[in-house]
């Protein structure tokens, strides 16, 4: 059986567009319309006796019936693209302009267009048909009473619209789409493959190479969207290189900046011509290979509640409980392949991946930051520590805990006036610390933890 793969990116832009899927619906109406307007030809020749439920009447009325019918459907059509405008301009003011995307992928909002606008393609089909043969006028009587059935289906399908964009611009609901994709992507990434055990030091791996290399430039600047790992892991075989990316997903690339470097040197050139075929750059990040962008959506939605314009704790408060839900998946299982080797085994390619350390820092830094002063949030970040504490298993990914918890302490002593806000604060950190404790005397330690 053949089997089409389609990589993580392009999964990305057929979801991240409002064409696609109204595509796919209009196409579904023409073969509809096929299908109808066949039976109706059937049973105009006499080859068959419509049902007694199936729509009668002239062609005039006909004609009428379609014309309005397609005239509100186009007028509705045109409603629903204005909610929509409206709803991507609320996001963007309120949420920032990256969270856009996320409202574009949204599927009930496809399915909504595309509804609309596959009826009024096969109303119009339908109309079109209208005319005389040899029998007399031609009517196409199934095809009117399947539009008048997808009219009443319309009806519903805008109800709940309605609902779905009413719901969908709530905060929760933003906050809590953007953990699922997030969390989406953390498993499809730790589905990619781990670190193996033997995988020797990236630093002491790229010290071995022989001589300096041959570097590979940036051919046009913009965002490192995706990395196809296994075109580059054949292109480095069949050059007989190895190949070190310098750049991941997610980091801003400048023209004529090092991209990757090539050893043996003699292979750069060979490796170059190739490489704009195992990469792709734009103008935006995404969340196919990087999980960093997903998090700071969250950040963002944070720090923004948190300016004196907004003025949102609660908000921020839910970001913090959606970011420590992610870290939790991360902890314990953020082992991220950086050697890659071909089916010989020999190290070909060396990527660069956002470390445990990195993820939890871009989590907690910049609201740490935001939320000097406000004794609630320092609370709420303290508890989500507390959270992912509880799934580490090795003593380094604590110590980063430990070490954010500090800076959150400073940051209370520092920014909070009241005494009693201030003993909160130090009860939810001795409770970290608590934890903490209570996994390092545990006989279920991972070795040298």
């Amino acid at each position: 059986m053949l089997r089409v793969q389609v990589s993580g990116h392009h999964k990305e832009l057929l979801r991240t567009n409002l064409w696609l899927v109204p595509a796919i619906e209009v196409l579904a109406a023409i073969g509809l319309f096929a299908a109808t307007n066949a039976a109706d030809r059937a049973a105009y020749h006499g080859s068959f006796a419509v049902p007694s439920w199936v729509i009668s009447g002239s062609a005039d009325a006909a004609r009428q019936i379609l014309t309005t019918i397609a005239a509100a459907i186009i007028t509705v059509v045109g409603v629903v693209f204005s909610i929509v405008i409206v709803a991507l301009t609320l996001v963007s003011t309120q949420f920032g302009p990256r969270m856009l995307r996320t409202f574009i992928r949204d599927r009930g909002t496809q399915l909504t267009l595309g509804t609309f606008v596959g009826t009024f393609v096969y109303a119009v089909l339908t109309l079109v048909s209208i005319g005389g043969g040899p029998g007399g006028p031609y009517v196409p009587h199934i095809g009117i009473t399947v539009t008048l059935g997808l009219t009443v289906a319309d009806l519903a399908v805008l109800i709940y619209f309605i609902h779905h964009i009413a719901t969908q611009i709530q905060l929760p609901e933003v906050i809590a789409g953007i953990s699922a994709d997030l969390s989406g992507a953390i498993d499809e990434q730790v589905g990619d493959g781990a670190a193996r055990p033997g995988d020797p030091p990236v630093a002491a791996l790229l010290a071995s190479m022989p001589g300096p290399g041959g570097v590979v430039h940036v051919a046009g600047s913009g965002y490192l969207q995706y990395i196809h790992r296994r075109t580059l892991l054949r292109i480095a075989a069949r050059a007989g290189a190895v190949v070190y990316l310098r750049y991941r997903p997610g980091h801003f690339m400048i023209q004529g900046s090092p991209l990757a470097t090539v050893w043996p040197a003699s292979a750069a050139g060979q490796v170059a011509d190739e490489l704009a075929r195992a990469h792709v750059t734009g103008p935006y990040r995404t969340l196919a290979q990087d999980v960093s962008f997903g998090i700071d959506q969250l950040v963002e939605i944070a720090i923004r509640s948190l300016s004196s314009a907004v003025n949102d704790t609660f908000t921020a408060m839910t970001c913090i409980d959606w970011l420590s839900d992610s870290l939790c998946k991360v902890a314990g299982r953020w082992r991220p392949a950086r050697v890659h080797r071909d089916r010989g085994g020999t190290v070909r390619v060396i990527t660069t991946e956002p470390t445990y350390d990195r993820l939890v820092s871009r989590s907690f830094e910049k609201i740490r930051q935001s939320s000097r002063g406000l004794p609630a949030v320092l609370i709420r970040l303290l508890d989500g520590l507390t959270r992912i504490m509880e799934r580490t298993t090795a003593a380094d990914q604590r110590q980063v805990l430990l070490d954010q918890a500090a800076m959150i302490i400073q940051a209370s002593d520092e920014s909070v006036p009241d005494e009693p806000d201030r003993a909160d604060v130090h009860r939810r950190y001795q409770a970290l610390l608590a934890v903490h404790a209570q996994l390092t005397a545990s006989p279920l330690a991972t070795p040298g933890s």
